[in-house]
């Protein structure tokens, strides 16, 4: 049986009835009807609770039954499709209307506007809202990174994009150059960072807000979800949501179970899963559980880690016009090619050293300056005590630490270690590397001198 004339047809006899087209939830619950499912199975699906779904099952019923004139319930609809035949129809060109049971349908291309035609958007009118965007100054190199991102929104039409790295590595400000690359192939594009809302309701809440404007918004937070995959089925819309972390709560692993991450958790597996055109990029300082889930599962979901600038990051030292440039790789490297980390460090050293950067790196170690201490104060509050102690023991070494040395320094059970390495990968705290066959960890320059310093141990 096929589900797209199915829904098709459907699609006409609530129309005729009520001048609305289908919704996601009621698609979804004609396709999961077809498919054998029960209302848990598509409220789990569809991020909606089961009585929102009997609700809204329970009036489509009354409306198709309407329609073909015989009572049509959830029970019995498969068999009064295959009985009516009811996905054989006529909607061939030059007719104004399809049949269903000996009952005409007026076809919607051929009705007569209740009110005259109003000039329409094209397709390409781009809609902009950056709100509480950062101004972009300075972007520096991170091309390989933009045409990973391109690629993934515009050529492989990802429903999940997750843009992640530590703190201070530039993923607003890549995402943003982005969006002035892609723009004009979205009908939306729409920035939005988690630290101005309460939670996910007020997000989606704002957003239809946007997309229907003199709409009530409901207050359940499924059916504003709901009606959210609506309009993003309906239009190609580009949804950043930066700052993700900010709503989980710290002192708990990454990825630790919670209402809050299973509200996230949910909408993720939605988006993805669900057939729409539009792509929700999600930037934070650490993978959310979900998504690494979600792209093990092949779904159209990708992430990209940013790394430190690299070479890139000597138009940073240029532009604030540091000299001994044979010395700068040593300075990138000191402060992991962390853009944040090195404009806090440039312009201490022009200011202290005259812009000597051979003068400053005979101290060896990175300093920790009052703005990239204020930051580490903040990240280092969202940690676990057995996560702190697994680092205070990793800024001791001067040299890789394999998985076994590192369990017994820490002198945890092995299954709260694993979990403990885990979460720290996930928020991008400790760097992974593999040396001949053996895997091997440790701490960039700047959070081995920021571990030491506070005397984590």
């Amino acid at each position: 049986m096929d589900i797209t004339e199915v829904l098709k047809l459907a699609d006409e006899l609530v129309f005729t009835q009520t001048g609305n087209h289908l919704d996601y939830l009621q698609e979804a619950i004609l396709q999961g009807t077809l498919e054998g499912e029960t209302y848990a199975k598509i409220a789990e699906e569809t991020y909606a609770s089961e009585g929102h779904v009997r609700d809204v099952g329970s009036e489509l019923w009354k409306l198709l039954s309407k329609g073909l004139g015989k009572e049509v319930s959830k029970a019995n609809f498969k068999a009064i499709l295959e009985k009516a035949n009811f996905y054989n129809y006529s909607s061939a060109i030059g007719r104004d209307y399809v049949t269903v049971n000996n009952v005409h349908l007026c076809s919607e291309a051929r009705r007569s506007p209740p009110h005259p035609p109003q000039p329409q958007a094209t397709q390409t009118q781009l809609h902009l809202d950056l709100s509480n965007a950062p101004e972009i100054f300075n972007f520096y190199g991170r091309t390989e990174e933009l045409a990973t991102l391109d690629r993934a929104i515009v050529g492989d039409r990802c429903r999940l994009v997750a843009l992640l790295g530590f703190g201070g590595m530039g993923k607003t400000t890549l995402a943003l150059r982005l969006v002035e690359q892609v723009k004009n192939q979205f009908e939306y594009v729409i920035y939005r960072s988690l630290r101005f809302y309460s939670d996910l309701g007020a997000i989606a809440a704002n957003l239809l807000q946007i997309f229907s404007p003199d709409t009530e918004i409901p207050d359940r937070l499924e059916t504003q979800l709901s009606q959210l995959l609506t309009h993003l089925r309906q239009s190609r819309c580009l949804i950043i949501l930066d700052d993700l972390q900010i709503p989980f709560n710290s002192g708990k692993l990454a990825g630790g179970n919670g209402a809050i991450y299973e509200e996230y958790r949910l909408f993720f597996k939605t988006i993805a899963e669900v057939t729409h055109q539009s792509c929700i990029v999600a930037i934070a300082d650490e993978k959310p559980l979900a998504i690494t889930t979600l792209e093990k599962q092949n779904y159209p979901v990708r992430s990209l880690v940013l790394q430190g600038l690299g070479d890139a990051a000597k138009s940073i030292l240029q532009d604030q016009n540091l000299s001994d440039s044979e010395t700068w790789d040593s300075l990138i490297n000191l402060y992991h090619g962390n853009p944040l980390w090195l404009e806090i460090t440039a312009t201490s050293i022009r200011e202290l050293c005259g812009g000597r950067v051979g003068d400053f790196l005979t101290y060896k170690t990175p300093v920790l300056w009052e703005p990239l201490q204020a930051q580490l104060d903040q990240k280092f509050q969202r940690l676990t005590l057995p996560e702190k102690k697994a680092i205070a023991q990793l800024s001791t070494a001067t040299e890789p630490v394999i998985l076994m040395h590192l369990l017994q320094l820490t002198q945890l059970s092995a299954a709260e270690f694993f979990k403990v390495m885990q979460s720290l990968d996930r928020r991008l705290f400790v760097e992974i590397q593999e040396r001949e066959g053996v895997t091997q960890f440790f701490l960039n320059p700047v959070l081995r001198e920021y571990a030491k310093s506070w005397g984590l141990d």
